[in-house]
């Protein structure tokens, strides 16, 4: 049961770091990160790549298979 909770606990966390990405779009009227001269140095970037990452791996070190 436990594992089921850490998934819950990583979707969210990515659903969460997802919906600060698109705000941000909306705010500077892009359709894509890749379009703000910040793309390399954002923080909410950062973060939500960091979460895509976790619910990959489910918060286990080391690699993830596609």
């Amino acid at each position: 049961m436990q594992i089921q909770n850490n998934e819950d606990e990583f979707e969210a966390a990515l659903s969460n770091a997802l919906l600060q990405v698109q705000n941000c779009q909306k705010q500077h009227l892009f359709d894509s990160c890749m379009k703000c001269s910040k793309v390399f140095e954002c923080e909410i970037r950062k973060i939500y790549i960091d979460k895509v990452y976790n619910s990959m791996n489910k918060g286990h070190t080391g690699g993830f298979e596609f």
